[in-house]
């Protein structure tokens, strides 16, 4: 697996060149191209990705854009290391997908086995939430049942006109006698 990342850690592409996209197209394979920008050859993706994403943190929290009163400058400023963090990961993730792409163009049966593993932990997420739901769903019906059971018993209550308020007085408390 080492032999197979040496584009990002030694900055050269392994195997042969992937072939050009169409003209005036996305770069290589539909990906898109890494910017023409100079890169330090002794730097790695991951050591430019880490240095844009300090980058970021420290342009956030210097004192100059702290104390700084020009804000436009401060914004283009912190704009310019979120920008120069976002390509450098879009390389990245290029670079991970076209490992994707040719182990599963090497080894197309390691694809297959990550896929079938994925949808059995799919499916055991799915069973437990179903079964969770399950659980919410005796509890309410047993809340309905009991509810239902209550309303059967009509003849312990009175009946007639007044029912619902001589029930409803039942309820209240009788007021406390003064002395």
């Amino acid at each position: 697996m080492a032999g197979s990342l040496g584009g990002m850690f030694g900055n050269q592409p392994p195997g042969p060149p992937p072939p050009p996209g169409p003209a005036g197209g996305p770069g290589p394979a539909g990906l898109i191209p890494p910017p023409a920008g100079p890169r330090n050859p002794n730097n790695t993706l991951v050591d430019e990705l880490e240095a844009s994403f300090e980058a970021c943190f420290a342009s956030l929290v210097s004192q100059d854009y702290v104390n700084g009163t020009d804000q436009e400058e401060i914004r283009t400023g912190v704009d310019q290391c979120i920008q120069k963090f976002l390509d450098v990961a879009r390389q990245t993730e290029c670079f991970f997908l076209q490992k994707r792409l040719q182990l599963s163009v090497q080894k197309p049966e390691q694809v297959i086995k990550e896929d079938v593993s994925e949808l059995r932990n799919e499916l055991q997420r799915k069973e437990a939430l179903i079964q969770k739901h399950l659980g919410k769903l005796r509890h309410w019906q047993q809340v309905l049942e009991d509810i239902s059971v209550q309303h059967k018993k009509p003849a312990e209550m009175p009946q007639g006109p007044l029912a619902y308020l001589e029930q409803a007085s039942a309820n209240i408390p009788a007021p406390m006698k003064q002395t």
